[in-house]
């Protein structure tokens, strides 16, 4: 798992991204609109045929089909008919279009069966419940035998499967929109976005080719995206955030080297991924994308503007800084130290990352353990960015002295529990990192990082030669995070 996303750039609300904010609404009307009136359809007919003779009738001769074409998922519909679930069996034999003409050709359940014309019956209801098909219409179909429908390389890029699938892509449709749109012109930009959408469908049309299922969803046109950002931004060194697996950080870097490192990460995903996410398309729209931006670069006489946001240097900000700074110094020579206090926090507020104002501000809070700042001071310090070694030590220092010292009790947030547990995991501090992963466990139990934190911790725990304390933790993480890369870390999972 690869992720990068620049911060350098934001938008500018003189120049407002209209076209991205227009592509962004009508991506989320048609899924709550068109979309969701289809799902809930589908559901009450669902509803109607598990409570109805079908699947007793249909389910069976099915599994019994998959047997005999030699389906490589046929064990798999077996255990999912032992543990009843019907409704996954539902949708999965919906989805296999041979076995369907079969059925609805008389040749599953034939006149001569007993059951004929109650099967007739129930399935006539049934389809009768169905809404017209919306999604399968607009969506790309990778069937072998699917009809040639170029329209559906642009529509399937504005449907979505799931509201999740929707909102991720959205977030990177605005990331990467609105710069190129300010760069391009919202006319030209809207263009290019649609272009990229069809080169990124035409690729994942000829990898999926005969493979079955259905193509949807606008990742592959906000690939195109990231590909003329890429170009656009050339060598020029942009500050962006990256996750690689359970690392991330941040980086300053040429744009351009994104480029590369997205395609190889979508090629590695689509080798060793499977097909649960269609990495080609996002593979195609990269390439589409840094094409059309690279073109247009080369043939326009006058060069693009590239949206920068200027790096501000507030010379009166320094100076406030400095003047809480020198304040609070002198207050504390004078024993004044609430008083100091206050200057202290000024100064945070305006340098939330300086590490050294931020452990006066904690060391002077100390003396008011029951105080709103000593909690204020713990949080900032459990928020800073830096990796080094000393910022993690000063973090597992102020963790313990706050545990220790906060009045009535530390307030530990669940994203705080989850982010120092990854540090002090890091940090090799094994006891705090299970302490906080226990803590996280018990309060949060349903929260997103739970997995992902556990199995961090116990790749950090395997890599530094603690292998029993790693391998205590197994259990748990196959019950939280069966699919972690870590489990397929050679030697760990027995």
């Amino acid at each position: 798992m690869f992720y990068a996303i620049p911060l350098d750039s934001r938008p500018t609300w003189r120049n407002p991204p209209w076209m991205t904010v227009l592509l962004i609404l009508i991506n989320m009307a048609v899924f709550w609109g068109p979309q969701r009136t289809e799902e809930a359809a589908q559901e009450r007919a669902a509803a109607y045929y598990l409570q109805s003779p079908l699947p007793a009738l249909e389910i069976p001769p099915f599994i019994a089909w998959l047997d005999d074409t030699g389906h490589k998922d046929a064990a798999k519909a077996h255990k999912l008919q032992k543990a009843g679930a019907r409704q996954y069996l539902l949708r999965w034999m919906e989805s296999e279009t041979v076995f369907q003409k079969r059925l609805h050709a008389g040749l599953v359940v034939p006149q001569s069966a007993p059951q004929h014309a109650q099967w007739q019956e129930a399935r006539a209801h049934y389809e009768a419940l169905q809404p017209p098909p919306f999604t399968e219409r607009w969506a790309q179909d990778y069937n072998a035998d699917a009809p040639w429908r170029p329209i559906t390389w642009l529509t399937a890029t504005f449907l979505h499967g799931s509201t999740g699938h929707l909102l991720g892509n959205m977030v990177f449709l605005f990331l990467f929109g609105f710069s190129v749109e300010l760069a391009l012109g919202r006319g030209p930009y809207l263009a290019y976005y649609l272009l990229g959408g069809i080169g990124a469908s035409l690729l994942a049309g000829w990898a999926y080719a005969g493979m079955g299922g259905y193509g949807l969803g606008a990742s592959g046109a906000v690939s195109a995206l990231m590909g003329m950002y890429a170009v656009l931004y050339r060598l020029r060194r942009v500050r962006f955030f990256y996750q690689l697996f359970f690392y991330f950080n941040y980086v300053t870097a040429p744009a351009l080297l994104l480029l590369p490192a997205w395609m190889l990460n979508e090629l590695l995903q689509h080798w060793l991924g499977g097909r649960g996410v269609a990495y080609m398309a996002h593979l195609g729209g990269l390439i589409a994308g840094a094409g059309l931006m690279a073109l247009t670069m080369a043939v326009r006489r006058k060069p693009l503007e590239v949206p920068i946001t200027p790096v501000r240097t507030d010379h009166q900000e320094d100076l406030d800084f400095q003047a809480h700074v020198a304040r609070a110094r002198q207050l504390a020579q004078g024993l004044k130290f609430e008083q100091a206090l206050a200057q202290w926090r000024a100064a945070a507020q305006l340098r939330p990352q300086d590490r050294p104002t931020l452990e006066a501000w904690f060391s002077t809070a100390q003396l008011w353990p029951e105080g709103e700042d000593f909690h204020r001071a713990a949080r900032r310090i459990f928020q800073l960015q830096a990796h080094d070694a000393d910022t993690l030590a000063f973090q597992h220092t102020a963790f313990r002295t706050y545990l220790d010292k906060a009045r009535p009790g530390a307030r530990l947030q669940p994203d705080v529990m989850a982010h120092l547990a990854r540090r002090f995991a890091r940090a090799q501090q094994w006891g705090d990192a299970e302490r906080l992963f226990k803590a996280l466990h018990q309060t949060a139990p349903t929260h997103p990082l739970l997995g992902e934190t556990l199995g961090l911790l116990v790749a950090a725990q395997w890599h530094a030669g603690q292998h029993e304390r790693a391998a205590a933790w197994l259990p748990q993480l196959r019950t939280l995070a069966p699919d972690s890369p870590v489990l397929r870390t050679p030697g760990l999972a027995r």
